[in-house]
């Protein structure tokens, strides 16, 4: 049987708050940071983080066209990325709505029981 060991989910956090920052200053596209993340995490900070880094993405065409939408939004990322390098937990306010809308999966390593398991059941059900 497959046992998940204990994980340091502060330094992971401060780990993760390294990317936020490159993306944020340009020195790593979004796209990279969300190949950098994390596999099977379930740390909702973690989970609520790597949604948002998806949002900040999904949003390029809009940030470039609206320049108090990429302020608001640099804001928001700024604000989880001094979270994450504290190793501290993101307020519930920010968590809740991402694990509403999209559950507390997250990307899986496709090497690991739990991550083979995880890439069938989305090959099967979608």
């Amino acid at each position: 049987m497959y046992k998940r060991k204990s994980v340091n989910y502060a330094g992971v956090r401060k780990k993760v708050a390294k990317l936020f920052y490159a993306v944020l200053t340009k020195k790593m596209p979004v796209r990279e940071a969300l190949i950098r993340f994390p596999r099977n995490c379930d740390d909702k900070t973690l989970i609520a983080s790597w949604h948002a880094l998806c949002h900040f993405e999904a949003d390029e065409d809009l940030r470039a066209k609206d320049a108090l939408y990429k302020e608001v939004q640099d804001n928001y990322i700024e604000f989880i990325a001094r979270t994450l390098q504290e190793g501290n937990e993101l307020p519930e306010n920010i968590i809740n709505p991402y694990i509403e809308s999209y559950g507390e999966e997250l990307i899986s390593d496709s090497k690991t029981p739990q991550g083979i398991w995880h890439k069938l059941k989305r090959f099967i059900c979608c």
